[in-house]
């Protein structure tokens, strides 16, 4: 990237947040510190208003704004990929809300650039997954959601917990949302039960924003995710498994802790975390004649026992 590109990418950057740091320049364009002051310096002297403060970062003088961008074709794909995931991934209100987005993209563009596009959009697709019951994600309101971390409001939830059957309505504050193996949840402190929990959107029967707001200051959702996935008792898992079997396998290995494969010749060795090994030892047996389990025993008694249950039934 030559300097002239480099100058308007770091003003770009320092528009998109309210304070960057250096360092932040410095990772996203691969940089020393000592070339992102040198730019800095040169973009104040070339008369755009930054505001630096020691230990804080930069900020530019609010008013300031950078005369309309053009982006480049591999940009405005990377966002027409996004338009795709989006219309199959998220919600009605999503949706409209990155569609009139994607309108004020495409406004600046080229018109080489706009025709460009408008032919990628027929060789981009996201297909749904046809083993998954299909389901639909107009009712989700994860705009109502966001809209309600932002301003601190109170959600009321009618809720069904598939684990044991039961309703509830429970008050809860919002921490945030995610994406996980076809399904969108919320993290949020519930009033009811004290504590954080995790809400599936498709088992949220009702939900209601209401006017109270809560003061309590919560963790962010990578600091919740990251402490409840190292608080979980993963077990390692490592199975030999004949080479034919492993093309049968497609996602399924992810969903069931896939780490990392070792080839052994005739055989892959496979280590896998999980979380449950009875819900692990019933995914073995789908293929066990065509694999072996090296660890842990636990795992093998546990077949063992499924195996005598299933063996006493049909005989």
């Amino acid at each position: 990237m030559n300097r002239i590109d480099r100058l308007t990418a770091i003003l770009v950057q320092l528009q998109s947040k309210r304070v960057v740091k250096a360092q932040e320049i410095a990772d996203t364009y691969q940089l020393s510190l000592r070339t992102v002051y040198r730019d800095i310096k040169a973009l104040d002297e070339a008369g755009v208003p930054i505001i630096g403060e020691a230990g804080i970062g930069y900020s530019i003088m609010e008013g300031y704004r950078l005369p309309p961008v053009m982006f480049t074709k591999e940009e405005a794909t990377a966002f027409l990929t996004a338009e795709k995931l989006v219309e199959k991934l998220t919600d009605e209100s999503t949706k409209k809300n990155y569609g009139t987005a994607m309108l004020k993209i495409k406004a600046v563009l080229r018109l080489t650039e706009k025709d460009y596009l408008e032919d990628m959009e027929q060789h981009i697709e996201v297909i749904e997954n046809q083993y998954v019951p299909k389901r639909s994600n107009d009712t989700i309101h994860l705009q109502h959601v966001l809209q309600s971390i932002a301003q601190k409001n109170i959600i009321q939830l009618d809720y069904f917990a598939n684990h044991n059957q039961q309703k509830s309505i429970r008050d809860v504050e919002p921490v945030g949302i995610y994406y996980l193996g076809e399904n969108w949840y919320m993290v949020a402190y519930c009033r009811l039960r004290k504590d954080y929990r995790t809400f599936k959107f498709s088992s949220i029967n009702k939900l209601t924003i209401l006017d109270e707001q809560f003061k309590k200051e919560h963790p962010s959702l990578k600091t919740f995710l990251s402490k409840e996935s190292k608080e979980k008792n993963l077990q390692t898992v490592i199975l030999q498994i004949n080479k034919d079997i492993i093309p049968y396998f497609g996602d399924q290995k992810y969903y069931n802790g896939f780490v990392s494969q070792k080839d052994l010749g005739d055989t892959i060795e496979m280590t896998f975390l999980s979380a449950s090994l009875n819900g692990f030892a019933r995914w073995y047996m789908l293929f066990g004649d065509h694999a072996e389990i090296v660890s842990p025993q636990s795992l093998k008694d546990i077949v063992k026992e499924i195996l005598t249950s299933i063996s006493n039934k049909v005989i």
